[in-house]
């Protein structure tokens, strides 16, 4: 119908079906005029319908959704589709999800510091809890007015960043910081005692650091330093970053100030914890996952004291 409709003007409708027909795809004139008369089938109307709805879910999510996150998103609320459809439609539209990028290595590890923190996790990031492991890292991001280090905190059980701060320089105040929000951010919650929390990062100098060593002592925290040069050993807070760099970072530069960036790394991370879908959390948003497991909890402490 495509065919005809580009060349009608042309040729005339008739001599194209003759040809066409002569050439082993017969159609009759008739047939096509039907096909004019005709209004879009009931696919057609429900695809235009769902393209508005994946675009919008693919904008509101930075951009970064891939055809199977938004499949999700659209379900979650409330729009019944085929995963299969959404990918037809999201390659109809263009609309693909981010791809990450190299990590670029920012831990130097002091030579003169002394001996430094064991290594409690072990590659494990899935702890049974939230609280149990904490794992930071920090990364580099060029703006136009000079390079921004911008320093993380997660928890390993949600993905949950609790803390992170942006500065100038990559100094221990840097981490510091971000290590405070975390500790507030639990605080505001009614966790105030982290003692059994392991606060695992690499071996850089600002980690290693007494200041910083002794504020985790003094929250009751236990350090944990990965493996100079070894990426796996601290791979999930390597990971988080990765998203961060390849889901804001990227994508919506480039970056005139500090100020700037600082504004939409809060953002970031409020949808980072309450909107994003997470594939390790069960493709729920890491503070769904964390209001789940204390639901829970109070589940089978009501269960308990009602047992006779």
């Amino acid at each position: 119908m495509k065919f005809i409709a580009a060349r009608r003007a042309d040729f005339g409708v008739e001599p194209i079906c003759a040809v066409l027909s002569e050439h082993g795809c017969p159609i009759a004139p008739s047939t096509y005029y039907e096909a004019r008369s005709r209004g879009p089938s009931a696919r057609a109307v429900r695809d235009e319908g769902l393209k508005a709805k994946i675009a919008a879910a693919h904008a509101a999510n930075y951009g970064v959704y891939g055809a199977r996150k938004v499949w999700l998103t659209l379900n979650r609320d409330g729009t019944a589709v085929a995963r299969c459809t959404v990918e037809r439609l999201m390659k109809g539209l263009a609309l693909q999800g981010a791809r990450r990028g190299r990590r670029v290595r920012t831990t130097i590890a002091d030579p003169a510091a002394g001996p430094r923190a064991s290594d409690l996790v072990r590659r494990d990031f899935s702890p049974l809890a939230p609280n149990r492991t904490w794992v930071a890292d920090f990364t580099y991001c060029s703006t136009w007015s000079g390079m921004v280090y911008v320093a993380f905190v997660i928890d390993a059980y949600s993905r949950r960043i609790l803390g992170w701060r942006a500065a100038s320089t990559m100094r221990t105040e840097l981490v510091l910081d971000a290590l405070e929000q975390a500790i507030w951010s639990r605080a505001r919650h009614g966790v105030l005692d982290l003692s059994g929390l392991v606060h695992h990062t690499d071996a850089g100098s600002q980690y290693t650091s007494i200041a910083f060593t002794d504020r985790l002592i003094a929250a009751g925290v236990d350090p944990s330093v990965g493996a100079v040069g070894d990426a796996l050993d601290n791979a999930l807070a390597e990971s988080v970053i990765g998203l961060f760099k390849t889901e804001l970072v990227k994508p919506r530069g480039p970056w005139r100030t500090m100020d700037q960036l600082e504004l939409a790394t809060a953002e970031y991370v409020d949808w980072f914890n309450h909107r994003r879908l997470y594939e390790t959390c069960g493709d729920i948003p890491p503070a769904e996952l964390e209001e789940a497991f204390y639901a829970q909890q109070a589940d089978l402490a009501e269960a308990a004291l009602s047992t006779p």
